[in-house]
């Protein structure tokens, strides 16, 4: 079974399909499940999105009042064996994932997918701790989502690095803008 973990696309107007790189529609196409940590903005990305995949989601804190209405803020879903816990805000930052940690437990999943970081972390100790980053408003980071992989009640992750520009301090650090 495979996943596409993506969350933070931030997507103000027009077709998601435009704004998100090729490559990760092209996987979210593939994927027989794909997880939306939150802040879509609109609900016209939300249903795009919607009828391209098999799609979970939950709210952002970005997301406008439709979306805050129709989306759960947390989410618990079943693949492949495992429980799959799905929120927005987790962790306090990319440095300590202890407030996730603590949030998976109290949901009783096996795995956590999170967003609102805007930067990619995968966290395994006795659970399995995601953020997939942003494939469109990185933060300290590439444009990013997150793939999964189960297979026999085991699972294994991978960060998708995506075309798209870098954050402004990514472009400060390297001189590069893509």
């Amino acid at each position: 079974m495979k996943i596409i973990a993506l969350a933070d696309t931030h997507i103000k107007s027009g077709s998601i399909t435009e704004a998100l790189p090729a490559k990760l529609i092209e996987l979210i196409k593939e994927a027989d499940i794909v997880i939306h940590a939150g802040d879509f903005v609109t609900g016209q990305a939300y249903d795009e999105l919607a009828g391209l995949c098999r799609l979970e989601a939950v709210h952002g804190n970005m997301d406008e009042m439709s979306l805050k209405k129709l989306l759960p803020d947390r989410k618990i879903i079943e693949a492949g064996g495992l429980k799959i816990g799905i929120v927005h805000e987790a962790a306090l930052s990319i440095h300590d994932t202890t407030g996730a940690r603590y949030m998976a437990k109290e949901m009783g999943v096996d795995v956590l997918v999170f967003g609102h970081i805007h930067k990619p972390v995968i966290d395994k100790s006795d659970l399995l701790l995601i953020c997939p980053g942003s494939p469109t408003a990185p933060r300290l980071s590439e444009p990013s989502a997150i793939e999964l992989i189960i297979d026999a009640g085991n699972i294994s992750g991978k960060v998708i690095t995506l075309d798209g520009t870098r954050c402004a301090s990514m472009k400060a650090m390297t001189g590069y803008d893509t």
